[in-house]
């Protein structure tokens, strides 16, 4: 009786009760970034442009890191505080690096640039074009105030991404808010393979240049700096804010949202018409960008109360665990 019971134990803590431990712990957004990771490894595969051993090299670095990350916080070995640590840092930045390594895996994925069947399209089904519309009214002053609003875009990101990361606990909001973020960017990142292009300011010609004081300045180095430089379709700079806008609307019954979400409507307005006004997109990318955001926003809400009834059911642990400044905070101050 004693080596059934024995063997019963072992098979309870052996590699395949640990797999099954870690696949009913995995979230939506751990899916979603598995699967991004693995679309970006078949399409520089299958690319045909310079540099795919660079960019596999760097895959397999994020690949890496969010491997581990979820093996030992969904898997159970590391708990607590620095298990909320690790997952939270390994899965936010293996896709912010999966964005500053666009600049080689869109050259490795493809060479060509769809600019002119961009432009055929607006043309055609949207009979407009807002940075050949809006040359007239290109100035120093709507010049530098619409780059004070486009670089304004990575402060709003870093406003509610890196609150949420250090301060959030596992209840819906950060649920919410990070499942929009890897819908919004994982699919955009994945678009940009699909529908490489340039903008109007590299396939159009304009009348009037764009000249501006310190935004612009900050503007142009940050984009010839990390851009991808082909990643116009859909609008990221467009889709983030509007969704991070309606996330703001949608929890407006909780602090700081009920205050902060008119502000973020204006402010975002601005981004939006800067990305056609400084002639980074054409119109249907910024249509793309802001119809993302829905999906994201909506349908990741709905995804989120899905998924708590799911863990509920399956007795899965917490999406992210505590706050790890609370929690480190409790930690020292008990001792």
């Amino acid at each position: 009786m004693q080596p059934r019971l024995e063997s019963t134990a072992a098979a309870q803590n052996g590699p395949v009760a640990f797999g099954a431990r870690v696949l009913r712990n995995l979230a939506a957004q751990d899916w979603i970034i598995a699967f991004y990771l693995l679309g970006l490894f078949i399409a520089v595969a299958r690319g045909e442009g310079p540099g795919r051993t660079g960019a596999f090299t760097s895959l397999l670095g994020d690949s890496a890191m969010v491997a581990a990350g979820m093996i030992v916080t969904r898997g159970g070995i590391i708990k607590g505080a620095p298990a909320a640590i690790i997952y939270r840092a390994s899965i936010f930045l293996a896709l912010l690096l999966s964005y500053l390594q666009m600049r080689e895996i869109l050259p490795a994925v493809t060479t060509r640039s769809l600019d002119a069947e961009i432009y055929a399209f607006d043309l055609r089904w949207l009979h407009y074009e807002p940075s050949v519309a809006w040359d007239k009214y290109v100035s120093y002053g709507t010049t530098e105030w619409f780059a004070f609003f486009y670089f304004g875009y990575f402060f709003l990101l870093g406003m509610h991404i890196f609150p949420f990361m250090l301060f959030g606990g596992s209840g819906r909001l950060l649920h919410h808010f990070s499942l929009g973020i890897f819908i919004q960017f994982c699919t955009s990142h994945t678009l940009y393979m699909v529908v490489p292009g340039w903008g109007p300011y590299h396939h159009l010609t304009f009348e009037h240049a764009l000249t501006g004081g310190t935004f612009w300045s900050l503007v142009l180095q940050t984009v010839h700096a990390g851009s991808a430089m082909k990643d116009i379709f859909p609008s990221l700079h467009t889709g983030a804010p509007v969704f991070i806008t309606l996330f703001s609307f949608i929890h407006r019954a909780h602090k700081p949202f009920k205050y902060t979400w008119p502000i973020m409507a204006f402010c975002v307005t601005q981004i939006v018409i800067a990305t056609m006004f400084l002639r980074w997109h054409y119109l249907i990318d910024i249509i793309a960008g802001a119809s993302l955001s829905c999906v994201s926003a909506f349908g990741g809400l709905a995804i989120v109360k899905w998924e708590e009834r799911r863990r509920a059911a399956v007795g899965a642990t917490p999406v992210f665990g505590e706050a790890p400044l609370a929690a480190l905070a409790r930690r020292f101050g008990a001792g």
